[in-house]
């Protein structure tokens, strides 16, 4: 395997792991304090969209990379907690945000440019925490 004979390789492919990590949640968290009030002379309507897209494809490459560089080593991440634990916030985290999506509120919110309803706030409230939870368990693997 590429990754397992080539150091470089295997740098490469986890730095652009960690780089579309940034993406992901840099534009998770510009959405998420949009939604909570934060800049609102950026219109959500034209920022919620193209948020919503720039993290689409840095989870895209996340998974991409990520399961890249699971196949280097599958027993040892399975055997660990923090990784089982990093899968499971991630897969919360785009639970919660196709929920978001999918709401009438969202639609309204967008279209309206309103503040978004409370229980949307505690959403990306939620969001925020579940985003950097997946953050420190993605770093505790290496100490596991």
């Amino acid at each position: 395997m590429l990754l397992q004979r080539s150091g470089t390789a295997y740098l490469l492919v986890n730095a652009t792991h960690i780089a579309s990590l940034g993406v992901l949640v840099g534009a998770i968290v510009a959405l998420d304090l949009r939604l909570l009030g934060v800049g609102r002379v950026v219109p959500l309507a034209s920022a919620g969209p193209y948020l919503s897209r720039i993290a689409a494809v840095g989870l895209g490459l996340a998974v991409l990379t990520g399961a890249w560089l699971f196949t280097t080593q599958p027993d040892t991440y399975l055997d660990n907690a923090a990784f089982l634990t990093k899968l499971a916030l991630v897969a919360a985290g785009v639970l919660n945000a196709l929920c978001l999506h999918t709401r009438p509120a969202w639609r309204q919110v967008l279209q309206s440019d309103a503040v978004a309803p409370v229980s949307m706030r505690l959403q990306a409230a939620g969001s925020l925490l579940l985003w950097f939870s997946a953050i420190v368990a993605g770093r505790w693997i290496g100490f596991l």
